[in-house]
């Protein structure tokens, strides 16, 4: 069967849509109803925030807020919310299961969430969270409290909803011209929606109004846009191929529409590769054969309050994309929003969770376990960038159907098992053939074939791409044009 292949950021030709620098400059002004603490910290304690003062001593620039200048963001609460040897795989006895919160109006009723409920008609009113992240000891301020001062302001509540269904996500900004990005089954509910109405949340309560730009089905990403973005605060990107395992990450969204959450973890693994559903996937010429037992199943996004009955997963395609896995706590209602590094930069847009049960019982949903996931900066960037120029992104197309290697009974490596080729395809006209098995993707380790099809659709269609091939217990490397993907 065909391949499928997430983006990477591969080079595309369409200029940056949105900058890399930081969004305000130090010394800016403290937003509107902001009140500066008068206590300044001692040369003893904590991190810098941004907009407080440090008479006593220079903040150690290994500090996360030694380079922040963005506004001040510490006010009283309100009275009311590189690439690593990790290699991708299958993970096994896991549901995957996207981080949308909200229920689906007339589908599900109210969704019960452990001592809390999210309505499903005020998902994020009814437990909204602080506007502005709390600082109330600044004599002891911690890394992640710096963190969430500079990504806090950069994330937004998104509320969709349409004639039939209604939920909550988040989204990242992006630039001043009012672009976000969010992902695609939050702003179509997973399909539940063609025609959304959507209503943006700043971190500091302003409400918006949004329209969809574009969506990326294939790597269920979207961008939309509020009219006026010149009071946005743009979230600074990171390169995600420079990550390690083990570096600190830090999530910020609307879990269960608590806006303005802060969770932190690590970076478990990177490469990894993970199969979901997508209602609005376009067909793939490319295929991925199921395993020789037929065991194979596609990683289910789980929609909070969509009974079992509801679900359009019946007709959804499969799709396999390339994250970054984190033990930072991720739960529904984060889709969309970002994780971000030390620096309180970029480094991801949360997508999905693992859930240890079935996330297609009636009224169940999946909570955080420690495995949550999310798409690299460096693909959703491309993938933004495209959008934002020209309304979609492209995605590469291998032309040959693949299959585990470690499938067959012969194995002697593991990869992605090319079963047949397309004639006049990529795969074909670069010289591989049926038999081969691609270990390699532009340096990136490929242990099956969701691997290979997640990497061929990260980059942008055109693209040419190293695949590093076991020929006859021979390793070498051939250097491939991929072709463009349908949509």
């Amino acid at each position: 069967m065909n391949e499928q292949t997430p983006h990477p950021d591969a080079g595309h030709s369409v200029p940056p849509a949105f900058s890399s620098t930081p969004a305000a400059a130090p010394g800016a002004p403290a937003p509107e109803g902001a009140t500066a603490p008068t206590t300044p910290i001692p040369p003893t304690g904590g991190y810098a925030i941004p907009g407080q003062a440090h008479p006593a001593q220079p903040v150690n620039p290994g500090h996360p807020g030694a380079a922040f200048g963005a506004a001040a963001t510490t006010t009283a609460a309100p009275e009311r919310k590189a690439k690593s040897g990790v290699g991708g795989g299958k993970i096994a006895a896991i549901i995957i299961a996207a981080a949308l919160v909200g229920g689906l109006a007339g589908v599900g009723g109210a969704v019960g969430y452990g001592s809390l409920t999210a309505s499903s008609s005020s998902s994020t009113k009814g437990t909204s969270g602080p506007s502005t992240v709390t600082v109330n000891n600044p004599e002891s301020v911690s890394e992640a409290t710096a963190i969430a001062a500079k990504a806090v302001p950069s994330v937004v509540t998104i509320e969709v909803s349409g004639s039939s269904a209604a939920g909550s996500g988040s989204g990242i900004v992006l630039d001043k011209s009012g672009h976000i990005l969010t992902n695609a089954h939050v702003v179509t509910l997973d399909g539940e929606v063609s025609d959304p109405t959507i209503k943006v949340t700043t971190s500091d309560g302003r409400i918006l109004d949004a329209t969809v730009v574009g969506i990326d089905a294939t790597y269920d990403m979207a961008v939309i846009q509020v009219k006026d973005g010149s009071s946005l605060t743009p979230m600074e990107f990171a390169d995600s191929s420079k990550l390690n395992v083990g570096a600190m990450t830090v999530a910020v969204g609307a879990p269960l529409g608590l806006s303005n959450s802060v969770t932190t973890g690590i970076v478990s693994a990177l490469n990894r590769s993970i199969q979901i559903q997508s209602s609005a996937a376009p067909a793939n010429p490319d295929k991925q054969s199921p395993n020789q037992d037929g065991s194979q199943q596609p990683f289910q996004f789980d929609i909070p309050g969509r009974g079992s009955g509801s679900s359009s997963s019946s007709t959804a395609a499969s799709i396999s994309i390339s994250v970054i896995q984190t033990d930072a706590a991720i739960n529904p209602g984060n889709s969309g929003g970002a994780l971000v590094n030390s620096d309180g930069k970029l480094i991801g847009v949360n997508v999905a969770i693992a859930s240890a049960g079935s996330s297609s019982s009636s009224s169940g949903q999946s909570g955080n376990i420690g495995v949550g996931f999310a798409i690299p900066s460096n693909i959703a960037k491309r993938i933004a960038n495209d959008i934002i120029a020209d309304g979609k992104a492209t995605h590469g197309l291998l032309g040959a159907t693949v299959q585990d290697a470690s499938s067959q009974k012969n194995a002697t490596v593991v990869g992605a098992l090319i079963a047949s080729v397309t004639s006049g395809g990529a795969a074909a006209n670069a010289g591989i053939q049926a038999g081969d098995v691609v270990t390699g993707f532009d340096g990136t380790p490929i242990t099956d074939a969701s691997d290979l099809t997640a990497q061929v659709r990260s980059v942008a269609g055109g693209s040419s791409a190293t695949l590093t091939v076991d020929r006859n217990g021979q390793s070498q490397d051939i250097k491939v044009t991929l072709g463009t993907l349908s949509q």
